[in-house]
């Protein structure tokens, strides 16, 4: 059985549809992952065992996503040596008391905070902080870059045989 590497950790299992973004994109890279939903206000310990065990585990990163109070990737940040990247969630008030609570994080204690519902990113960002120390996977990501790439090029090469009256490319 796989070891994980990266831990995806959500405030409640309502948030699965924006962290399939992050799971997609591990997949992408090969790199195994788990998945659970902790909460940092209904189950307190659970996240403190699960913060403060993950480097020990071989967990390398962890994306934490939170919506409303978000406290979640803050609390994780607080407990483990390891890089926290926060997802706030699109809950209420158009997710901006997520990003603000996950963002306003005191000192000492940072979390990479990507954008609303940003998932994928938060994944593209794991893998970059994992690249640095493995040349296999820095090399899968440059190829994902450039495949990026060639996507914005072809894009506008069919973009350019949109047609309109006054249009001049």
């Amino acid at each position: 059985m796989m070891e994980p590497k990266v831990s995806i950790i959500m405030g409640s299992t309502s948030d699965l549809p924006v962290m399939e973004g992050a799971a997609k994109i591990l997949d992408e890279f090969g790199i195994p992952f788990e998945m659970n939903a902790l909460s940092a206000h209904r189950t307190p310990e659970e996240v403190e065992k699960f913060a403060t065990n993950a480097a020990a585990r071989g967990i390398k990163v962890i994306i934490a996503a939170a919506g409303m109070a978000a406290h979640l990737p803050g609390v994780i940040a607080a407990m483990t040596t390891l890089p926290v990247i926060g997802v706030p969630i699109k809950a209420s008030l158009d997710g901006w008391d997520s990003i603000l609570s996950i963002v306003q994080m005191p000192p000492g204690i940072p979390v990479a905070t990507v954008a609303v519902n940003g998932a994928r990113n938060a994944a593209i960002l794991a893998v970059q902080i994992m690249a640095t120390g493995d040349a296999e996977l820095a090399e899968s990501f440059k190829a994902f870059k450039n495949d990026l790439k060639k996507k914005i090029v072809k894009a506008n090469e069919e973009l350019a045989t949109v047609k309109y009256q006054y249009k001049t490319n």
